[in-house]
């Protein structure tokens, strides 16, 4: 009854319907994308108003609090992609290439997965740590770190270089590590004047950009054919696998019930900016109808509608 009210309660919000709606939209062949320069200034404001939360909340926190909480996040991304790259070869029946692609996608996180969270926590008053948006820039590189090395290590020829440097280099790091600075440096007391752009106007810009998602995210589902059946099934699976152990692993790090539900829902989540751009160049022979599909088509409408309640309320067992 709790989880069923928690689900209702998601579903029932701007950004989760924009996603739905548009999503139906696109499906029913009604253009409702949004102009590509303003998704892009959306992904910008997003990112950066994310790093300047998180940044603020370094300001104030102690290495002693911080130290658990790392261990934590870096054991995750290294045993997710760990855990995808198996099965997907195991069970799915892929070669390594394809394998170590998915690994990269479930081994890194989705940014605009863990903001609908941060999201939901605030409208349902669950504090969490200010911290995790560090956790979210750390684990968003370790997991494409791993499978392109489980690539390397399996196949050989992997330009595993490239792939790490266009993940470094790549916007959303940028912008999250730009954040964390300017809020870590000013502080949450000169940041003040900052709040009515980066935190009241951030819901609104959250809920617009998942209208463009839900239109991506329709294309996508027209490629199933492409992942195959299994796949379909280790998009939802693999998500409720690694949601688990994230929140395990935030519990064992003393974190509080939303710090625990950010860090199931990173560890369940699947990218879908970086590690697509670091697979491109890594791994130029999977193919993008297979990990792309799973990762934006499957994983993120799931952890978007059914996902995140869940994940709260493993979060609230474990607390």
């Amino acid at each position: 009854m709790i989880l069923s009210s928690i689900l209702v309660d998601n579903i029932l919000t701007a950004p989760v319907i924009a996603f739905v709606v548009a999503l139906l939209a696109t499906l029913l062949r009604f253009d409702v994308r949004i102009p590509e320069s303003l998704y892009s200034i959306l992904s910008t404001y997003l990112l950066l108003a994310i790093g300047i939360k998180g940044g603020k909340a370094l300001a104030v926190s102690s290495p002693s609090e911080l130290w658990k909480p790392l261990i934590a996040a870096i054991a995750i991304g290294v045993i997710t992609p760990i855990i995808a790259y198996f099965l997907f070869q195991k069970i799915a029946g892929l070669n390594v290439t394809n394998s170590a692609a998915l690994a990269a996608h479930y081994g890194s996180v989705s940014a605009v997965t863990f903001t609908v969270l941060l999201s939901t926590l605030d409208s349902h008053q669950i504090a969490y740590e200010g911290f995790v948006s560090g956790l979210l820039a750390i684990l968003e590189i370790v997991g494409i770190v791993v499978a392109l090395f489980l690539a390397q290590r399996f196949s050989g020829g992997t330009d595993w270089k490239a792939g790490l440097s266009e993940v470094v280099r790549g916007k959303s790091i940028a912008l999250l590590v730009t954040g964390l600075l300017i809020g870590g440096i000013v502080g949450p007391d000169r940041l003040a004047p900052t709040d009515t752009l980066f935190v009241g106007l951030f819901s609104g810009a959250l809920t617009l950009f998942l209208v463009e998602l839900g239109a991506v995210a329709a294309q996508r589902l027209r490629d199933f054919k492409d992942a195959g059946a299994r796949v379909i099934v280790l998009g939802i699976v693999l998500p409720l696998v690694n949601g688990s152990l994230g929140a395990v692993l935030g519990s064992f790090a003393g974190l509080s019930t939303g710090g625990v539900a950010v860090m199931a829902t990173l560890a369940a989540s699947a990218s879908y900016i970086a590690a697509p751009a670091a697979i491109r160049i890594a791994l130029p022979d999977a193919s993008p109808g297979i990990y792309v599909t799973a990762s934006l088509g499957i994983t993120f409408p799931f952890n978007l509608i059914i996902g995140i309640p869940v994940y709260i309320e493993i979060a609230k067992y474990l607390t």
